[in-house]
């Protein structure tokens, strides 16, 4: 048991140098190769997310954009539907006033025809009374001088 104690304690002593090499790698690769890549990975990543956060902000402001231009759209449209509903109602009202105005002169022409016809007609009986006395006088002459011959 001896014999592999001191073999053993041999072995651990010839170990040594290994085991600080191994640690002294493992400072120097920490100080001088994870640190620097750690950092360069943090500003990788920094950048990555500064530029996912300016492009979130981009979005962000393209929708507030287009909700804009949205609502003037919208604004506008209900505008012109607006100012043609307008135009339509003034239309409308100048086209009942034009029927209007057609009905009120067909009224008056038709009082000036019956007007007219009425005046024709008096005429007419004024001149059918003239003739009727003319047409009797002439009759009553034939009839008189068929009643002479």
């Amino acid at each position: 048991m001896d014999a592999i104690l001191v073999d053993l304690g041999r072995l651990l002593l010839k170990a040594l140098p290994t085991f600080f090499l191994i640690l002294l790698l493992h400072f120097y690769l920490t100080h001088w190769f994870y640190k620097p890549l750690e950092k360069v990975l943090e500003q990788r990543r920094q950048a990555t997310e500064g530029a996912r956060q300016a492009a979130q902000a981009s979005l962000e402001t393209a929708e507030r954009k287009a909700a804009e231009y949205e609502a003037a759209i919208r604004a506008a449209r209900a505008a012109i539907y607006k100012e043609q509903e307008e135009t339509r109602k003034q239309w409308r009202l100048e086209q009942a006033g034009a029927v209007e105005e057609s009905r009120r002169k067909a009224s008056e022409m038709v009082k000036q025809a019956r007007v007219q016809l009425a005046a024709e007609v008096a005429e007419a009986k004024q001149s059918l009374a003239g003739e009727v006395d003319r047409l009797a006088s002439a009759i009553t002459e034939t009839i008189l001088r068929g009643a002479r011959a």
